[in-house]
């Protein structure tokens, strides 16, 4: 593998372990923050920080580009922000407008784009997100494809779980929750890594690719167990209810394309 330079856009949860496993790589990482106070950890990294927020002028955009052969955008919409559906493509269009002709892109994008179907969901879906985070991401999707093409790359993540994020937290104590015998569709960080991965060394692009995990436990078994095992109270789920809504996320794709082996196939086993 020949050394490259790649920019990521996000170092949070997800963007600063993914910045740290690429470097080992070999890849040098521009990484961008919006908080003053994080540059130096990503110094102490190894990183090149960039301190910068989508939606307001600056000028920093360009050079955080510069000689970068791929860009991961890997920040999601912030769903308390009115007008997110026209928000959020603002903002990723002041990236795209400074990206080169050569330039690859890797969207870190969410299986919300998808509508509840009561079966199993592949790629090749005609989406109708159900909520405006959802429709949000559509439409960078969407604009993404338009302008990028076939060197663009969409990875849709189910529900990021794995260290710090606890699952046994979200719906603690919570009371006659719906949609307790459906499916859950839900990704370990380390197969986000993984996937991204993945797809950078075996030079995967024009694709659209779910990450789920291989497994779907009914969601008041898992969040239930989650709870339990942290000593959390457990949520109460509606009895005998009926029309439940769900979707089963398809991971296939991901498997057949990238040859890609699961390292946390059963989400019970991470609870």
């Amino acid at each position: 593998m020949m050394h490259k330079q790649i920019s990521i856009v996000g170092s949070g949860w997800l963007g600063l372990p993914l910045a740290k496993n690429l470097q080992t790589k070999g890849y040098r990482i521009k990484s961008s923050t919006t908080s003053k106070d994080k540059i130096t950890l990503l110094e102490a990294e190894g990183l090149i920080p960039y301190c910068f927020t989508l939606g307001t002028e600056n000028t920093i955009i360009p050079d955080f580009l510069k000689d970068s052969d791929i860009l991961i955008i890997n920040f999601p919409p912030k769903r308390k922000i009115e007008a997110i559906e026209k928000v959020y493509p603002q903002q990723v269009q002041q990236l795209l407008q400074h990206i080169n002709d050569t330039q690859k892109v890797l969207f870190i994008s969410s299986t919300s784009v998808y509508q509840n179907t009561n079966g199993i969901v592949e790629e090749t879906l005609v989406n109708i997100p159900e909520k405006a985070s959802g429709k949000a991401v559509l439409a960078v999707e969407n604009m993404l494809r338009k302008q990028l093409k076939d060197r663009l790359t969409i990875l849709r993540f189910s529900g990021l779980i794995g260290y710090d994020r606890l699952p046994g937290r979200f719906l603690a104590a919570k009371k006659k929750l719906s949609n307790g015998n459906t499916p859950i569709n839900v990704i370990h960080r380390d197969d986000c890594i993984g996937l991204i991965n993945a797809i950078i060394e075996q030079n995967c692009w024009g694709q659209i690719i779910n990450g789920c995990a291989e497994e779907h436990p009914l969601r008041s078994v898992f969040y239930t167990l989650a709870a339990e095992n942290i000593g959390l109270t457990p949520p109460t789920f509606i009895e005998n209810e009926k029309s439940p809504v769900f979707k089963i996320i398809s991971n296939k794709k991901s498997k057949e394309i990238l040859k890609y082996s699961y390292k946390h196939p059963d989400p019970l086993k991470l609870i």
